[in-house]
């Protein structure tokens, strides 16, 4: 896949960069019964009080329901088409099984129409199969991996992420993960062969203002322009630094760890992002 550029016709093509769509995307409707309306709360919790601002507005969406569990095991299933998703940055993948259930799956990178493809310890080791990471070898790319057995992925799911099995300690794997961090993974946690497509994705660039408003996201002002009621960063004569960055609470915003020092999980984290 690549990206596509505009002759600046208009100023907000001068900078403009976006995915290619043509040869890539294969439906341009979901599958209606794997999808849900979803409403926008335009940064509102159950009681109305705005708790994340610069939040609001935005196109209208329906919420394709991804498969992040892959728990139908030993169905194998046919490729029927590679859609857009305009919830995440990954392309989704359209799954018919042969015993005719349907199943989105985030598509990974040469993910192809008509592939098959199937779940559980008996799979292969190739792209779009799901396994336990114990049957993964050594040294290969995944993404979509569990961090409790049956639980559904919660890493590695964004465009163009992976991670890669360093080696096995027992009943764990070692695997490191985008961020560069090295941690332990029980192996029967599930993970998906390859790398996530649409690698491209972060090459793109929006050109305007207009396309942040239609993913809902609304002007941010900085601290450093508010008054000093409003933000610590606040007040000064003319255009002042703000003092040392931090948040409208006080808190500062780079460089403080905010991990909790005895979290449980940090037994299983061999070596940090953060050398």
């Amino acid at each position: 896949m690549a990206v596509r550029k505009f002759k600046p016709t208009t100023p907000g093509q001068r900078h403009k960069v976006i995915g290619v769509f043509k040869g890539v995307i294969t439906a341009t409707t979901p599958e209606k019964s794997l999808t849900v309306g979803i409403n926008g709360t335009g940064g509102r919790n159950a009681e109305g009080h705005l708790t994340t601002r610069y939040r609001g507005g935005g196109h209208k969406r329906k919420y394709r329901i991804i498969d992040f569990k892959r728990n139908k095991t030993g169905v194998p299933a046919v490729v029927k088409s590679i859609e857009y998703d305009p919830n995440r940055s990954a392309r989704i993948a359209l799954l018919y099984y042969v015993d005719g259930a349907k199943a989105y799956i985030v598509a990974p990178n040469g993910l192809e129409v008509g592939q098959q493809v199937v779940s559980g310890p008996e799979a292969a080791p190739e792209v779009g199969n799901a396994l336990p990471l114990n049957k993964i070898p050594v040294g290969t790319v995944v993404h979509n991996i569990e961090l409790r057995p049956g639980q559904g992925a919660l890493m590695a799911r964004s465009a163009g992420t992976f991670a890669q099995i360093v080696s096995r300690d027992g009943n764990y794997v070692i695997v490191k993960l985008p961020s560069g961090e090295t941690r332990r993974i029980l192996g029967e946690c599930m993970a998906t062969v390859g790398v996530v497509g649409n690698s491209e994705h972060s090459l793109e660039r929006s050109g305007k203002a207009g396309r942040s408003r239609w993913l809902g996201r609304r002007p941010h002002n900085r601290g450093v322009v508010m008054n000093p009621v409003d933000h610590p960063m606040g007040g000064g004569e003319g255009r002042a630094s703000g003092g040392h960055p931090r948040s409208r609470k006080g808190l500062y915003s780079k460089g403080l760890k905010t991990r909790k020092p005895k979290k449980l999980s940090n037994k299983y984290i061999i070596e940090r992002r953060k050398k």
